[in-house]
């Protein structure tokens, strides 16, 4: 094979296939971790409820779910961390945060759906390395009211129920919105003497404190790929030709009523 053609079947690995995509598809994805593991990434397109999560374990084996909403423009994260038994913990501690969904932050559901994988043994490496988001999570969401932000809350976020959170700017857009305030409880920025202290500065386990969580999508489809091509009269048309992938990382700081939910973060 010559040169080029082992560049072209590189670069269209994962290619968008013209086919009828089926109401729910599966792809599974080989994906190297910022540590070096590698791990399976499972990405699924709802295409009848317009919809798409990824999901993967991390090395430390916390799972990570990813979802987004296309139709509410609400996207999910949920990781259930395993717990810390001699220190208390129960087996594994859920957490879920919710927040807008941004234009071309990932491919339609439509086109997730018609992904093929030409080489599943290869191990994926995103094209491009997005920046780290930082997002101040100063609100709790009610889960038995959560549906009017998205229908996929309650299953995503129900072992977490307590533990979900959500930005003060998404929440005055949701207000504005018509959602019922009812949902949000804004959480406490200070206690009755002084401002809520960092967790990994907190000594006292039992003190309420300000928790960080990071987590990365390693690998995801993030844009359409177009190429050009020219009929018989040399007019030229476009058409999808495959897909580019991002990583993207995430930086949650949120209010925790103990340090003894924030374990992770601590001093090293």
């Amino acid at each position: 094979m010559s040169a080029p053609a082992r560049l072209l079947t590189r670069l269209f690995a994962l290619a968008l296939i013209v086919v009828a995509p089926a109401a729910g598809s599966e792809l599974r994805v080989r994906v190297r971790l910022a540590d070096g593991l590698v791990t399976e990434e499972v990405l699924e397109a709802d295409s009848e409820r317009d919809s798409i999560s990824l999901e993967f374990k991390q090395g430390d084996g916390t799972l990570v779910t990813f979802l987004a909403d296309f139709r509410q423009n609400v996207k999910i994260f949920r990781a259930l961390i395993l717990g810390e038994l001699e220190r208390g913990q129960n087996q594994y501690q859920a957490l879920c945060f919710v927040s807008r969904l941004n234009r071309n932050e990932i491919i339609p559901s439509e086109s997730m759906a018609r992904l093929r994988q030409k080489n599943p043994q290869a191990i994926r490496l995103a094209e491009e390395r997005r920046g780290l988001e930082q997002l101040t999570m100063s609100a709790a969401v009610n889960l038995s009211r959560a549906a009017q932000l998205s229908s996929h809350i309650h299953n995503m976020c129900s072992e977490a129920h307590d533990a979900i959170y959500t930005q003060e700017s998404d929440v005055k857009h949701w207000l504005d919105k018509g959602v019922d305030g009812s949902i949000f409880e804004v959480l406490p920025q200070k206690t009755e003497e002084l401002s809520v202290q960092a967790c990994h500065s907190t000594k006292d386990m039992w003190q309420p404190c300000l928790c960080r969580y990071s987590l990365r999508l390693e690998w995801y489809p993030c844009l359409l790929k177009y190429c050009r091509s020219r009929d018989t009269t040399g007019r030229g048309s476009s058409y999808k030709c495959g897909i580019k992938s991002c990583s993207k990382g995430y930086h949650f700081t949120y209010y925790v009523p103990q340090k003894q939910l924030c374990l992770w973060d601590e001093e090293t």
